[in-house]
């Protein structure tokens, strides 16, 4: 079993091991990071590569879970989207109010940079028919077992099954694996622990507490890049869940996006109800929203009411839709489900259907079931991305307060936070 005293060597503290009844032993490192998903991995990559191996340099990553980058795994089982191929300046704007702050992290570690990084692990990628950008595996795998070999190649220690359990009465690291409670003397600290989505993927906020106690600002942590809760009927949940919604308009107040869909049996999911964004799940958590569906956004009004002219003769209503304005039968279904079971039954009425279908939406999936968390420690608790009070700590990642849709987004931020926290590292060491 590893004993994190096997790590000590030189450094600024004197090398001695703790008399402390609660702990076994001390360590001494350059850097310590604390969680190792994409953020966490990335700055230790960073520093690990400037420092260079051996001469008593020092990195190690902490995390809780048995295994590394696990929500990163989860990224990738339906085929990882690294990043996106559009212009920075549109990328940048993704982040809405945080764009300003992510904007110089972004330019220093942009798409292009993640995809030569990427490639440089042995995972060509492409860029799909929507600009974003995936390894030609579509998967995860293959591009962490190989990242996980660098990073041991460059000294990294990897100590999986050890959790941060914050500082003692000095301010140094507790940390706590099978063995024990361990002290971590580090001369700089990357805090890199996720935000609350998929919990049980590693990142369920229990470090909130450990912050809060020196007076860092943190905002509630909400569901984002989530599903909508829709009062779907029995017959429609039993018989179109799963069906997709192809090249869909959706609508939420302000909020507008286009994409695709998928039928839930709760609601609706799908990066077209992600991309309407925070102030759009916002109005849902708070109950009382409705959300339109344009089922033929690349079809004006006007034109669909003229197909809409056409003699029904015998055809049923779902028949004719489907041949005058080639509707799918969960499409048609779910204007049943949006107007009730009797259509609008004149072409303008019907055509003004097919383009807002309104669908009452009841909330929205809970954190456990997101894909990212919004919410965090708040940018006005750092300087840069160093904690306030605690000038040798640096965050980064999800943990922060900022969201943004899939797509590619979320990824590449995480790796531009990771390769920021790691040079800001590099700086504290002088």
């Amino acid at each position: 079993m590893f004993r994190l005293g096997s790590l000590q060597g030189p450094g600024p503290f004197p090398d001695r091991t703790s008399r402390r009844p609660d702990v076994i032993d001390e360590t001494i490192l350059d850097v310590a990071v604390i969680g190792g998903g994409p953020a966490g991995l990335m700055a230790a990559e960073t520093v690990a590569q400037a420092l260079g191996k051996g001469a008593g340099k020092s990195v190690a990553v902490f995390e809780k879970m048995p295994t590394f980058g696990r929500k990163f795994l989860m990224a990738g089982r339906g085929g990882l989207n690294l990043t996106h191929s559009e212009d920075l300046e549109r990328f940048a704007r993704r982040y809405a109010e945080r764009s300003g702050v992510l904007s110089p992290m972004l330019e220093a570690f942009p798409p292009q940079d993640l995809v030569a990084w990427a490639q440089g692990l042995g995972q060509e990628t492409f860029v799909g028919a929507s600009g974003r950008v995936f390894p030609k595996a579509m998967k995860a795998s293959p591009l962490l077992r190989a990242w996980l070999a660098r990073l041991e190649g460059l000294g990294v220690a990897l100590k999986p099954r050890s959790t941060w359990k914050g500082w003692d009465a000095v301010g140094h690291l507790l940390i706590e694996d099978p063995d024990g409670r361990h002290v971590v003397r580090a001369r700089a600290t990357i805090l890199a622990l996720g935000g609350a989505s998929w919990p049980k993927l590693g990142s369920d906020g229990a470090w909130v507490p450990l912050l809060r106690v020196g007076g860092c600002e943190i905002a509630p942590f909400r569901p984002a890049n989530c599903g909508f809760d829709i009062g779907w009927s029995d017959l429609f949940r039993d018989r179109f869940a799963g069906e997709p919604l192809k090249n869909v308009a959706l609508g939420l107040g302000a909020a507008k996006a286009r994409g695709d869909a998928m039928v839930a049996r709760y609601g609706l999911e799908g990066g077209a109800v992600y991309a309407l964004g925070g102030a759009a799940r916002d109005a849902a958590l708070a109950g009382g929203a409705t959300l339109t569906v344009d089922l033929r956004p690349d079809i004006p009004v006007e034109t669909l009411e003229r197909r809409l002219h056409a003699p029904r003769g015998g055809q049923s209503l779902a028949n004719f839709l489907r041949k005058a304005v080639k509707l799918s039968p969960v499409e048609v279904n779910l204007l049943r489900e949006a107007h009730g079971l009797d259509l609008p039954q004149s072409p303008a009425a019907l055509a003004a259907a097919i383009k807002a279908a309104p669908l009452a939406v009841t909330g929205v999936q809970p954190l456990d079931r997101a894909i990212s968390a919004a919410g965090g420690v708040r940018f006005e608790s750092l300087d840069g991305l160093f904690l306030k009070g605690r000038p040798n700590v640096i965050l980064a990642g999800e943990m922060l307060d900022w969201e943004a849709p899939t797509g590619g987004y979320l990824l590449q931020a995480c790796f531009a936070m990771g390769v920021a926290a790691g040079q800001a590292a590099l700086g504290r060491l002088g």
